[in-house]
C-alpha cells in the first residue's frame, strides 16, 4: 500500500474489540480509530486495561474478539509500523549498556546474535541520539543516568524504524516535573514532524493535556471516547463508572476524583 492510499488508511483500528483476563472482562465492543498525526491519551483507574490494550495492539496478548488493524493490516507481533515507549525502570548502576547501545537496539535488537553496527547503523543511532537530545551522555553507561535521561534514550529507540504508530505506557511516571515536559515533548514532536501517531497511556493527562486529541477512558469493562472536553466531565465518567465522579478543574489542569479501583487482573504490569 502506497501513495496516498496508504496516507488515507488509519494508523490504528479496533473494532468491537473484547479482552477479558483471570476471568474479568477488562473491556468490550472496544472501537476506535486512530489517524496518523492523531495524539490519543488512555485514561483509567488501575486494572481498567490500558496496559493490556497496548499488549494487544503489539500482538502479545490475543483478543477474545474483534480486530486490531495497523496501517491497514492485522496486528502481529513484532510489527516493524509500531514504536514502544515501556514505563520507565531504573536501570542498575552496574550496567554496562551505554546510551548509544539502547538506542541501537531499535534497529537490531530483534536479529538472533551479537549485533555488528554497520555504518548506516551508527550513523542513525547518531540521527537519533541527537533528535532526543541525549548527544552528551550517549557514550555513559545507561546505569549512571538519570531516569529522565534513561527515557529520553527509550524514546530514540522507539523511533528508530521510523514507525507509524507510537506506544507509551505511562513513559512519564517517576520522572520529575521537567523531565515529564521534555520526553512529552520529544513525542509530540514526532507526531507533528512525520505524521506519527501516538496512543499514551497515562494516570495523569496534565503533562500531556494540550498535546490531546482524543481521550480514550477505560472503566469496569466499559469505555469512552472523544475530545477531552467532552470526556473529561463529572457527567460522563460519573454515568461511566456508575457512581458519582467529581472533576475538577483549575487553570489549565485537570483532576479526577471519587474513581472507584477495580479487582486487579494477573498481568505482569497492571494498568
Amino acid at each position: 500500500m502506497t501513495g496516498a492510499a496508504a496516507a488515507d488508511t488509519p494508523a490504528l483500528e479496533i473494532r468491537d474489540a473484547g479482552l477479558a483476563l483471570g476471568g474479568r472482562t477488562l473491556w468490550s465492543g472496544l472501537n476506535l480509530t486512530v489517524q496518523r498525526g492523531e495524539f490519543v491519551a488512555v485514561l483509567g483507574a488501575n486494572g481498567s486495561g490500558k496496559t493490556s490494550l497496548l499488549r494487544a495492539i503489539l500482538g502479545q496478548l490475543p483478543l477474545d474478539r474483534g480486530e486490531i488493524r495497523v496501517q491497514g493490516h492485522p496486528v502481529r507481533h513484532g510489527d516493524r509500523a509500531i514504536g514502544y515507549i515501556p514505563q520507565q525502570r531504573i536501570v542498575p548502576a552496574g550496567t554496562a549498556l551505554r546510551g548509544r547501545d539502547l538506542v541501537g537496539l531499535g534497529l537490531d535488537g530483534h536479529r538472533w546474535g551479537i549485533p555488528w553496527p554497520s555504518r548506516r547503523t551508527r550513523e542513525r543511532v547518531d540521527e537519533l541520539v541527537d533528535a532526543v537530545g541525549a548527544r552528551d551522555y550517549a557514550d555513559l553507561p545507561i546505569g549512571v543516568l538519570s531516569g529522565g535521561e534513561q527515557q529520553r534514550l527509550r524514546v530514540g529507540q522507539s523511533l528508530a524504524s521510523n514507525p507509524a504508530l507510537l506506544l507509551c505506557d505511562e513513559p512519564l511516571s517517576s520522572l520529575d516535573l521537567q523531565h515529564q515536559r521534555g520526553v512529552a515533548e520529544l513525542i509530540d514532536s514526532r507526531l507533528h514532524e512525520e505524521d506519527t501517531a501516538v496512543v499514551f497511556v497515562t494516570h495523569d493527562i496534565n503533562p500531556v493535556l494540550d498535546m490531546v486529541d482524543t481521550v480514550l477512558y477505560l472503566a469496569g469493562g466499559r469505555f469512552t471516547a472523544g475530545p477531552p472536553e467532552r470526556v473529561l466531565t463529572s457527567e460522563v465518567l460519573s454515568d461511566l463508572y456508575g457512581t458519582p465522579v467529581e472533576v475538577i478543574r483549575t487553570g489549565d489542569r485537570v483532576f479526577v476524583a471519587g474513581v472507584p479501583e477495580f479487582p486487579h487482573h494477573h498481568e505482569a504490569a497492571t494498568s
